[in-house]
């Protein structure tokens, strides 16, 4: 089994930073994609930024220029960099990782727990 644990959630000031660490265990090959998604109160979970094993990135419009992901492949560790947080960049972030599990090349698809951020205006 795959598990994934995120860190580096909290309060923050708006126009701050903060930097989400997501720790992926268990029988893992190699990294197919992973990502960070969020979820406000009352709203859908919205993609934030994905990464391929590759380095291909993918970024939701609301955070482009303000976030960036990045993946330490060998550690199976995605990082998300925020900065110029904005109160609407509140809400649980989600970690999201589709791992190679075995040799014939079957994905897993797993869920972080979540991490609380909070932007304060």
């Amino acid at each position: 089994q795959v598990q994934l644990v995120e860190s580096g959630g909290g309060l923050v000031q708006a126009g701050g930073s903060l930097r989400l660490s997501c720790a992926a265990s268990g029988s893992i090959i190699s990294i197919n994609a992973m990502g960070w998604y969020r979820q406000a109160p009352g709203k859908q979970r919205e993609l934030v930024a994905a990464i391929t094993g590759g380095g291909s990135t993918n970024y939701g419009d609301s955070v482009k220029g303000r976030f960036t992901i990045s993946r330490d492949n060998a550690k199976i560790t995605v990082y998300l960099q925020m900065n110029s947080l904005k109160p609407e960049d509140t809400g649980v972030y989600y970690c999201n990782a589709d791992l190679v599990v075995n040799y014939v090349g079957r994905v897993s698809s797993s869920w972080g727990q979540g991490t609380q951020v909070t932007v304060s205006s």
